[in-house]
């Protein structure tokens, strides 16, 4: 095993339909507390996603693409709920048993959620002041650049796809701490496939560069974490 490369070819045991159905359930269940301790998303959202909403000075709409259960989704809504922001927040994951799982949450009134990909929404003339994802991009591969340019088509904002930093001390890190939490799931085993097919940060602006040239930039707003940003292209000419 090694992390010197991106190992593509790995694949996540959620990934394949026939997995356990309990076991599946269990790990989407259990990311709302995952997330909320690795993921950095209370930070992108203070930095980034907060002012830009409410610079907007309307209602907005934020779309999460690739959703899973739906935890980040709601999160987010109770930070801009507490912080007096008018939201709109739509989960969109094409898996149905992810989206199962995020229907059956304790949702505010202003989340939903939909069985959809982003060129169904695209197809639909569905726009957003924001499109964000988390741990979508270590699975993209030859459609990388369809899917970026579809996340941008739909936001008439900005765009933040969150990601992990792949390195020998996340992967030791992971290992020891998931170690609590993953009885009944696949956290542990997938987790530690998703950081060996993750990006380093040189590795994802070659990449962004390669499909978007000069279009994204990379932040990295906690330990671990990789943020590309960009500008929504929603209504351009």
């Amino acid at each position: 095993m090694t992390l010197a490369v991106r190992a593509v070819e790995l694949e996540e045991l959620m990934d394949d339909p026939a997995c356990d159905a309990e076991r599946l359930r269990a790990t989407l269940r259990r990311f709302e507390t995952v997330n909320r301790i690795v993921s950095g998303w209370g930070a992108v959202y203070r930095t980034r996603l907060e002012p830009h909403l409410a610079a907007l000075g309307r209602p907005a709409r934020v779309l999460d693409l690739g959703s899973g259960g739906g935890d980040l989704l709601v999160r987010l809504a109770q930070l801009a709920g507490r912080d007096g922001l008018a939201v709109e927040w739509v989960g969109a994951e094409p898996d149905p048993r992810g989206h199962e799982v995020a229907v059956a949450r304790n949702a505010p009134a202003n989340v939903s959620f939909a069985c959809a990909d982003a060129e169904t929404l695209l197809d639909r003339g569905e726009v957003f002041d924001a499109v964000i994802s988390n741990h979508v991009l270590h699975h993209i591969g030859a459609d990388a650049a369809a899917f970026l340019a579809r996340t941008r088509a739909l936001s008439r904002g900005i765009v933040l796809h969150s990601d992990i930093a792949r390195s020998r001390r996340a992967y030791a890190l992971y290992a020891i701490g998931i170690t609590p939490f993953a009885p009944g799931t696949f956290l542990r085993t997938d987790g530690l496939r998703s950081i060996r097919r993750s990006f380093t940060r040189d590795e994802l602006r070659h990449a962004l560069d390669r499909e978007e040239p000069a279009t994204w930039r990379i932040e990295a707003p906690v330990a671990f974490r990789l943020l590309a940003v960009a500008e929504g292209s929603a209504g351009d000419a």
